[in-house]
């Protein structure tokens, strides 16, 4: 595992070799519970801060998603990008704050930032498919949401927003 010091006390997996077999694990799955098994395995790697602080404080603007108190979300993980700018976690954890507030600019600024630290993120990838979505291009949301998919199948909201999405973004398949 290659570790990238960060400010403060806080480290960040890049590249670890537990995230790649999770990874291939997941491109790879062959059906929808090796998918979703490997999923919760590689989210709970990319969730590593390395600091105790970092963990707190994303723990803490998950919680206050999960019961709907965004600004409180949005005020922790500010704090997290912040302590640890290079936790690609935090970003996203950011940007489904933002997005959740349909503040779609600042959302697709923490996705991004996600991405350039982790470009295997395929739920940042999905966040960028929805943004597009949300904002009537559905050749960007086609194009984000196909990436995902690449790294992340048997998702059901993926696979219906491609469908919906295919003949607009593609046009007539004759």
């Amino acid at each position: 595992m290659v570790l990238i010091s960060l400010p403060g006390t806080v480290a960040a997996q890049v590249g670890s070799d537990e995230a790649s077999d999770l990874l291939t694990d997941l491109r790879e799955a062959e059906d929808p519970v090796a998918a979703d098994r490997a999923e919760r395995a590689l989210r709970l790697e990319w969730a590593q801060s390395g600091s105790a602080s970092a963990d707190l404080l994303l723990k803490r603007g998950r919680d206050a998603l999960e019961v709907g108190q965004t600004d409180a979300a949005i005020e922790h993980l500010t704090a997290l990008t912040d302590h640890a700018p290079d936790f690609a976690e935090g970003w996203f954890a950011l940007a489904t704050a933002y997005y959740t507030e349909e503040l779609f600019g600042p959302a697709a600024r923490a996705l991004e930032r996600t991405l350039v630290l982790n470009p295997d993120h395929y739920g940042a990838l999905q966040g960028i498919g929805a943004i597009h979505d949300q904002l009537d291009r559905p050749r960007k949301a086609y194009a984000a949401y196909s990436a995902a998919a690449a790294i992340r199948p048997y998702n059901d909201e993926l696979t219906e927003a491609l469908d919906r999405l295919a003949r607009e973004a593609q046009g007539w398949q004759l």
